[in-house]
């Protein structure tokens, strides 16, 4: 019979951590967005759909909604004629570009081991 491993509060609290963050972040394109935010600034939709190649304009609408209620990115509407809407990282979405750049970092390594 197997035993069962009782895990510390520590440890439990660093696993829920990892787990909010894999919720809010996972999915196919929200770390694609923020990434694309991060390394361009502030963008337009049809910019940021453009940038994130394959999104269809339902989904990024979703997503971008989705990091706005989280506090992530801000959406501006300017009173230009047509309207303007401008999606920009916010300071706490901002602390996300260590994380981003270590994913980036990683996958450029993977793809490099793959392909050897």
């Amino acid at each position: 019979m197997k035993q069962k491993i009782e895990l510390s509060s520590q440890c439990k609290g660093q696993i829920r951590a990892i787990g909010d963050t894999m919720e809010l972040l996972g999915g196919k394109w929200k770390i694609k967005i923020i990434g694309t935010l991060l390394l361009n600034g502030t963008m337009r939709f049809m910019e940021l759909k453009r940038a994130v190649d394959g999104i269809a304009p339902k989904k990024l609408s979703k997503d971008l909604q989705e990091l706005e209620l989280n506090e992530l990115i801000t959406r501006t509407v300017k009173e230009t004629k047509p309207i303007t809407v401008e999606y920009e990282l916010t300071p706490h979405g901002r602390t996300l570009e260590n994380l981003i750049n270590e994913a980036m970092n990683w996958g450029i390594h993977h793809r490099n081991h793959i392909l050897k």
